[in-house]
């Protein structure tokens, strides 16, 4: 079901508590962790936020409101933001009137709930990431009866329409196309945090794209748990073309996909509407042993994967393959891992993501036990480092020399004025001299240097 949340409380929360703010001054920050569609959701936050008459500031310790959007989907990222709460603390003492939210997927453990409530006392209210839709209704509850809220397992399997958002960048929108997953895969907490799987109406999303593109978008990344199992009166390769279609000079990305639902169709949607639609694929391998991903409850298989990457080479000529692979998964043994060395040398991948496999509590795989050695693990990640950054850097060489269009993001963190970074259409970063500022608008560049993983280059 989906429903539009000010047909809802939603709308009279809001106004009261601009009205209990009003002429104050008061400022909020949003701080995010994780994926796409946590840095998705915090703009749909902070919307919020904005609309309750909260002013917005990237300075936490100057503000009245803060909100933690977390992610759980490895022990690292929970650890991270256990730690900045704690930090969070000495500025509660110093504001005890400071409303501290956590939402996002670690709120939405009921241990790590249990944890907030019970040893944070001065955490306010935690909210799961199926509920945004209540930000308003929990921040009304804090300012009005000072009494902390801890919403857990109140999922209503719905998606919600019409919250505000407050987008970072001018020239790239994240959009969420749909939320949850129904997978299950036996190392993944996504399902249990996030629910299942849920799309939007694709009027909605073609909506919000045009109006995007209308208001000068120069790139849309389409967003879900797995992306291409979107599921409305359109399947997921009808939407793209239906984006696709509307007019204007903008470019469209989409992840994350899951391998058993890469369709001829879409390929031929890629291949159809390239370059508007990127010609880059973020297609998740994983593990390169059948038998780990049998256990790891991924429905296919190596043979499977290499022949839908056959599918999009020999459709999209020149298109960027990425891919996640977790090293040490339990019951993981040397040929295991000598056979995803193999799959990473047949593929060449431009760019591979691996993690250390991580127990989540709650997930298949903790019955398994984490069986891997830390040292074996970390020896496993070294070698596969270094042969995937010298396939990185093989497979960028042939770029020097080449000219190509990119959307320009900013000037470089490096710290020369004349220096700015951008991403290709392959989604690869190049670093390049300029002496106009075009951030936000499209460019060509010439590449004069290629590395593993940045590529270097001059404005034409």
């Amino acid at each position: 079901m989906i429903f539009n949340v000010h047909n809802t409380e939603y709308e009279s929360d809001i106004s009261e508590v601009r009205e209990l703010i009003f002429g104050q001054g008061k400022k909020a920050c949003v701080m995010t962790f994780g994926c796409q569609q946590n840095e998705a959701d915090g703009e749909k936050m902070a919307g919020m936020l904005s609309s309750m008459g909260y002013l917005l500031s990237d300075n936490c310790d100057e503000c009245d409101l803060i909100l933690v959007n977390t992610c759980a989907i490895r022990e690292h990222a929970e650890a991270k933001a256990l730690s900045l709460l704690g930090r969070f603390k000495s500025i509660k003492k110093k504001n005890p009137e400071l409303i501290l939210g956590v939402c996002g997927c670690m709120a939405a453990e009921p241990h790590r709930a249990d944890m907030l409530k019970n040893d944070f006392h001065y955490v306010s209210f935690t909210v799961e990431p199926n509920m945004l839709h209540k930000l308003p209704t929990l921040v009304l509850r804090i300012l009005k009866e000072k009494r902390r809220t801890f919403i857990l397992g109140e999922d209503c399997g719905d998606v919600a329409e019409g919250m505000p958002t407050l987008r970072r960048s001018a020239h790239r929108a994240w959009v969420s196309i749909m939320y949850g997953c129904n997978n299950f895969c036996t190392y993944c907490i996504v399902p249990y945090v996030r629910g299942r799987e849920r799309s939007r109406g694709a009027v909605e999303i073609i909506a919000e794209c045009r109006e995007l593109v209308t208001s000068g978008v120069k790139e849309i990344t389409l967003l879900g748990q797995n992306v291409n199992s979107y599921r409305s009166e359109l399947s997921f390769a009808e939407l793209l073309e239906q984006i696709a279609s509307i007019p204007g000079d903008f470019l469209i990305r989409f992840m994350t996909s899951h391998p058993k639902d890469v369709s001829d169709a879409l390929i031929e949607v890629m291949a159809k509407y390239t370059p508007k639609v990127a010609p880059f694929f973020h297609l998740p391998l994983q593990s390169g042993s059948d038998r780990i991903l049998k256990s790891m409850h991924r429905t296919y298989g190596v043979e499977k994967y290499l022949a839908t990457v056959e599918k999009l080479r020999g459709a999209v000529p020149n298109i960027a393959l990425s891919t996640d692979v977790i090293v040490g998964f339990p019951g993981e043994d040397e040929e295991d891992f000598l056979g995803t060395l193999r799959v990473l040398e047949a593929v060449r991948f431009d760019n591979v993501f691996s993690f250390l496999y991580s127990e989540r509590q709650g997930t298949a795989a903790q019955k398994l036990g984490d069986t891997v050695p830390r040292a074996v693990k970390d020896e496993r990640m070294s070698r596969l480092l270094e042969l995937q950054g010298n396939i990185s850097y093989e497979v960028n060489q042939p770029l020097v020399g080449k000219t190509v269009r990119v959307l320009v993001d900013s000037t470089s963190k490096r710290g020369e004025d004349d220096i700015y970074t951008a991403r290709t259409y392959t989604n690869k970063l190049l670093h390049f001299k300029s002496k106009i500022n075009k951030t936000g608008q499209f460019t060509e560049v010439k590449i004069t240097k290629a590395g593993a993983f940045d590529l270097y280059g001059e404005q034409i």
